[in-house]
């Protein structure tokens, strides 16, 4: 740290009007006590610099996504309440929020130290609302339409009656499954609502509670029958006496935050079981990383939603996430960005080392946890695009005569991983064999998503195969895409090209190697490129729109929809600038994400094949966790909710006046 300076960031956003060309305005000011001289200026956030952009004030000295470093000349000196302003024309897409503009920067001094700047959020032209973070608050309504408080809504609902609601529960398990059931419970919530005593014993006034088991229920449906002293959970497995006890434990703490509201029923029952086998969350850990203890926290959060199924994305082109016995470079070098390193700061990350990732030892506690709580934890590693913290971290797997450069849609280099050299298939056994011993679910994820329509174009080793595969022609085609910069302003389209010829191959050897181990493949939606894949040991997770869904269902794909339009919970909550979060795909409010319908539009021969339905935690904007409070929170129930209930029970009335009695990640509200 140089002593003396004390620098400041500031960035404004201007678009395009008739006439005039888009400027995002730079200014770093010295407000120190000293001259700040021969030095570069490093930014970093969603928001990235075109590289054919045209620039005032500075050049642009280093460029890889979003991580951009400005130069001016070598007699420049930035003097005490001076600001230096950089006007750039050219994003390689629109700022549409304020959380996409610069959150980090930092000096780079002539002796390669480096300076923390202090940066606040991007203003836009002519916005002056207060900028939005924390979740939205759900207040209870006087009058409600339902008397007792669940989220995801039961199928059958006939309870009669009210009594005094219980201070708590005292649980009686009668089966194995029951007392799992019972323990897991027990520790949820006493993790999610410490001090509650939501269970207790008899001599702290817990009301009696038994579980039963009723053979030939379904695995995840429970009935809860009531009455004036007790209340029986009927259910035949752990999962089903789970649901039903997170239930009752919801209309408990209706009943008791809003007894003028709401009831602990003394009669009646009810009958419950999810429409949908698949209810999933999906979590992007490469952009940002999240702890083991915040993993764990969300899935207990699922787990209140009654959901079954955690997509955890380990790898990414930002970084590399789970540990590797065979290859230790993938987290020596891929799990930790900063100043100088293989990975530079990215997406709100400073100059100094940042990062993380999962030893085994952690993995194995979340799957445990996760098996606890009834959920499924699936494990991607994206392939073969997406792959420059993979490919920084084992150079030796890239071809060694390739030449030029391609970049993926995020602004990333060369950043897949080669389907012609062999090294490349013998690395993804080794990595699929130790996860697969990692995550007992039996699935590989293995992505397929983003591949840019030039990649591998100056790859001799690649277009040898692709010749092999199509033909001498099509090579000499793809090869003349070398040095073509695409995927500046949206993903590529690659269906019929040399790269989609090549994509197959790779998934076709990848996913017969999954198979060969008794496992299933994932993968999103553009896997089913080439038509290689054997359906009925694959699932796509469909993310484009709810057409592609559909026509992939009908093509025979079992599919979990997952429309970024709608369940893709980066997207900002509505069009104003205020609102944290990203808009390349629209986005989707809490009450326009929860009346979304899957299946809506869909055959019964297309239903055949709809597995379910996944909410996506994709993290470029999440850079403040009270960002990830404000996107995830309630549209997260939502969707558990879309998931869960039959279309013709579900009610936004209900389910926004039980929203406000659900927990959130971090307790981060809104002002």
């Amino acid at each position: 740290m140089t002593s003396g300076h004390t620098l400041n960031l500031t960035t404004i956003w201007k678009p395009a009007t008739e006439g005039d060309d888009l400027s995002y305005v730079i200014k770093l000011t010295n407000n120190g006590t000293a001259p700040l001289g021969q030095f570069k200026l490093a930014i970093n956030g969603p928001a990235r610099i075109d590289p054919l952009a045209h620039i005032e004030g500075a050049t642009l000295a280093t460029r890889l996504s979003n991580h951009s470093v400005f130069a001016n000349a070598d007699d420049f000196e930035l003097g005490v309440g001076q600001t230096w302003e950089i006007v750039v024309h050219g994003l390689s897409y629109g700022l549409r929020h304020w959380s996409d503009g610069a959150n980090s920067a930092y000096v780079i001094l002539v002796d390669g130290t480096t300076q923390s700047v202090t940066t606040t959020p991007t203003l836009a032209v002519g916005v002056n609302a207060p900028l939005l973070k924390g979740a939205m608050r759900f207040p209870m309504p006087a009058k409600v339409p339902a008397t007792i408080s669940v989220i995801p809504w039961p199928n059958e609902v006939s309870v009669t009656g009210a009594r005094t609601a219980p201070v708590g529960v005292d649980l009686q398990p009668q089966s194995a499954d029951a007392r799992k059931a019972t323990a897991a419970f027990g520790h949820l919530v006493a993790d999610l609502f410490p001090v509650e005593g939501l269970v207790r014993t008899p001599a702290e006034g817990g009301m009696t509670v038994r579980l039963v088991d009723k053979p030939g229920t379904a695995a995840e449906a429970y009935e809860i029958a009531f009455s004036e002293t007790s209340v029986t959970v009927f259910a035949d497995g752990h999962s089903g006496f789970l649901y039903g006890l997170i239930t009752l434990g919801q209309i408990l703490r209706g009943a008791l935050k809003h007894p003028q509201t709401l009831v602990f029923p003394s009669g009646g029952k009810i009958v419950d079981a999810p429409g949908l086998a698949w209810r999933g969350s999906h979590l992007d850990v490469a952009r940002q990383f999240y702890s083991s203890a915040e993993v764990s926290h969300l899935l207990k959060l699922m787990a209140w939603n009654k959901m079954n199924r955690f997509h955890w994305h380990l790898s990414e082109d930002e970084a590399w996430r789970v540990e590797i016995d065979a290859f230790p470079e993938l987290t020596e070098v891929g799990a930790w960005r900063g100043h100088g390193k293989a990975l530079p700061p990215l997406l709100g990350s400073g100059p100094h080392p940042t990062g993380g990732y999962y030893s085994k030892a952690a993995i194995r506690d979340i799957v445990a946890l996760g098996e606890s709580l009834g959920i499924a934890i699936v494990p991607e590693i994206d392939i073969p695009g997406h792959c420059y913290a993979l490919l920084q971290s084992l150079p030796q797997l890239r071809d060694p005569d390739e030449v030029g450069e391609y970049q993926s849609v995020q602004g990333f280099p060369n950043n897949c991983l080669n389907p012609g050299n062999p090294a490349v298939y013998k690395f993804m056994e080794i990595v699929i064999d130790e996860m697969l011993d990692l995550f007992p679910a039996g699935i590989f994820h293995l992505g397929a998503d983003e591949v840019p329509l030039a990649a591998w174009s100056g790859s001799p080793m690649a277009l040898e195969l692709l010749a092999q595969l199509a033909g001498q022609e099509v090579a000499d085609k793809h090869a003349k895409l070398v040095n073509t910069i695409g995927n500046l302003h949206g993903a590529d389209e690659i269906e019929g090209s040399g790269t989609a010829i090549l994509q197959a191959e790779f998934i076709r050897r990848i996913h017969e190697y999954i198979a060969s181990k008794g496992a299933t493949t994932g993968g999103w939606e553009e896997a089913a490129h080439g038509n290689v894949v054997d359906k009925s040991k694959t699932y796509l997770v469909g993310w484009r729109n709810v057409a592609i869904n559909a026509a992939l269902a009908a093509d025979g794909y079992d599919i979990v929809v997952s429309p970024g339009q709608h369940y893709y919970l980066d997207m900002a909550n509505s069009i104003s600038w205020s609102e944290p979060g990203a808009g390349w795909a629209g986005w989707s409010g809490p009450e326009e994400t929860y009346n979304f319908e899957a299946r809506e539009g869909w055959s019964e021969d297309q239903l055949q094949h709809l597995m379910g339905v996944q909410s996506c935690i994709w993290s470029e904007p999440m850079t403040d966790r009270a960002i990830f409070d404000r996107l995830v929170f309630p549209r997260l129930s939502a969707i558990a909710e879309a998931g869960w209930t039959k279309p013709e029970n579900k009610s936004w009335s209900r389910f926004s006046a039980f929203a406000g009695l659900m927990p959130i990640m971090y307790g981060h509200w809104a002002d």
